[in-house]
């Protein structure tokens, strides 16, 4: 599984991929924690659906981190294109016939490629953190926001937390993904399916009957990513997201061990 950890990483470091998904991941870090302090006297709010939030709540030790823990769903979403895009153009371009050729074992060669993904995942995430971070301590003062207790120990153990909890649902995220491309072997098909999903469909049912969040996948998600919310709790979104993520995994490493690997 090494080997094939070594080979997916080879493919994932192409200067196309990279540039493309970290310059995608930075922009919205960027753009999130921006409007974040730079609208925070907006009567029309500074957060995700018009929340406001505070000064009282930027200053709080987790305030570094306020903005990037928003952010999570977005890079979800890149994530997902990512793990998509990766495991179902080995269906378009015929190339999984001779990967299946020098190694047989096809939940090798599975594990292996999302183990690499994973590793790409949370380097974007990393970086994505960083410049969140960095964008928050220079926009702070500015908005007249104490900086105080960020760098405790109380703030240190929340950046940790944060990123945690963000690359925890952008691996959901990944996996949907991944799923996606193994059971429709199209990375167009796979990818806008899982966006207008996650992005889309959600939010209308959402719309249209609030309680439906509670037990949607994406929401779970997003949920994790913010350490939990006002209406549901991160415990019950780990537990509800988690099975979602497993059913998901057992259905497709079933059908990817058991189908032919012609698209």
């Amino acid at each position: 599984m090494f080997r094939v950890v070594l080979a997916e990483l080879r493919k994932l470091r192409r200067p196309t991929l990279v540039f493309g998904t970290f310059g995608a991941a930075l922009f919205f870090a960027a753009l999130v924690t921006s409007f974040l302090f730079l609208l925070i006297d907006s009567p029309d709010g500074n957060g995700d659906r018009g929340r406001r939030i505070g000064r009282e709540v930027l200053s709080l030790a987790s305030g570094s981190v306020t903005g990037f823990s928003s952010v999570g769903g977005l890079l979800g979403l890149i994530a997902l294109c990512v793990f998509a895009a990766q495991t179902a153009q080995e269906y378009t371009y015929g190339t999984l016939r001779n990967l299946l050729v020098r190694q047989s074992g096809r939940l090798r060669i599975l594990g292996g490629k999302l183990i690499a993904n994973i590793i790409f995942a949370k380097i974007m995430v990393l970086f994505s953190a960083a410049v969140s971070i960095g964008i928050s301590l220079a926009l702070a003062s500015r908005a007249k926001v104490p900086t105080d207790l960020w760098f405790t120990s109380d703030g240190w153990s929340a950046i940790i937390h944060t990123v945690i909890n963000v690359v925890l649902a952008v691996i959901g995220y990944g996996v949907f993904g991944m799923a996606l491309g193994l059971l429709l072997r199209s990375p167009i098909s796979s990818i806008s399916i899982g966006v207008l999903w996650m992005l889309i469909i959600e939010n209308l049912l959402g719309a249209v009957k609030e309680s439906a969040l509670d037990w949607l996948p994406g929401s779970q998600l997003n949920t994790i990513a913010m350490g939990g919310s006002e209406t549901i709790s991160y415990s019950h979104a780990m537990q509800v997201g988690g099975a979602y993520v497993i059913g998901i995994s057992i259905i497709a490493a079933v059908l990817f061990s058991r189908r032919d690997v012609a698209n």
